[in-house]
């Protein structure tokens, strides 16, 4: 691959990770509408650990505490707030394993790979996102994440696997409507990213390994790099916004390019 090539994929993968207008979708987009050749799964997990390491590096306050809590939870302590932070993480985090699993191994995942498909969730789940931000409230913080919430946001975030959806777009969605603040719902739908990316990472790493070259390596390496310091850019760019703004603005890039991509599909 080029380096320009390298640098596309791994700033869109970096900078809409985060932002809730779907990473995944602009990236099965990228050859679609120009031509380029599909970066490969090489290249995709590489640009998947850049933004991974950005999370983390962000929110590596909350990354602490969750550490802990496993910790606790591993000698079978539950009642700290590290612990309970811990345990809402696993617990939103299964339901995207198992419907991604499921998903895999039927092959509906590439059968959902489509221009038209992407084009309906980015409209449908943008118009979702600006319903909930809008008429959701804004009493509860990330403190008062339970075990309830954990779960509710996680089917929320097992639609995701959806092309399109946004898998940042529709755990904040689902966060607002249970009435957390907009950057509190923000911040649990990255650190709910962590968990979710590492479980992507390993679901493919074995192909990875099993195909991957010096050339691709390399390729991978440069990916990682790069999509790490536009997430994070990304990252400090929305949470800033957040305090004065609200989600508007990604949800009207959705409608537009959902309307777009419509268009191109059915005409």
């Amino acid at each position: 691959m080029t380096l320009f090539h390298l640098f596309l994929v791994a700033a869109i993968q970096g900078v809409t990770e985060f932002l809730p207008v779907s990473s995944s979708g602009h990236l099965i987009l990228l050859p679609g509408l120009t031509g380029m050749e599909d970066q490969g799964q090489v290249v995709d997990v590489a640009v998947h650990v850049g933004t991974l390491g950005a999370v983390v590096l962000y929110f590596r306050h909350d990354v602490g505490k969750a550490l802990i809590g496993l910790g606790q939870l591993a000698k079978g302590h539950r009642d700290s707030a590290e612990a309970r932070l811990a345990l809402g993480l696993i617990v939103a985090t299964i339901p995207v394993i198992l419907l991604g699993l499921a998903l895999k191994l039927t092959g509906l995942d590439a059968a959902l790979r489509s221009v038209a498909v992407i084009g309906w969730t980015m409209l449908g789940f943008g118009l979702v996102l600006y319903w909930a931000d809008q008429k959701g409230t804004a009493q509860l913080a990330a403190r008062d994440w339970s075990l309830r919430h954990a779960l509710v946001i996680g089917l929320w975030q097992a639609i995701a696997l959806i092309p399109g959806t946004s898998r940042s777009g529709i755990t904040i969605t689902g966060a607002r409507m249970l009435g957390y603040e907009r950057s509190e719902a923000a911040r649990l739908s990255m650190l709910m990213s962590i968990p979710t990316i590492i479980a992507s990472g390993v679901l493919l790493g074995g192909e990875v390994i099993a195909t991957a070259d010096a050339a691709a390596a390399r390729d991978g390496a440069i990916a990682a790099i790069m999509a790490f310091f536009a997430a994070l850019a990304a990252l400090a760019f929305m949470m800033r916004l957040l305090r004065s703004v609200s989600y508007t603005p990604y949800v009207i890039y959705r409608v537009i390019l959902g309307v777009i991509l419509l268009v191109i599909a059915y005409g």
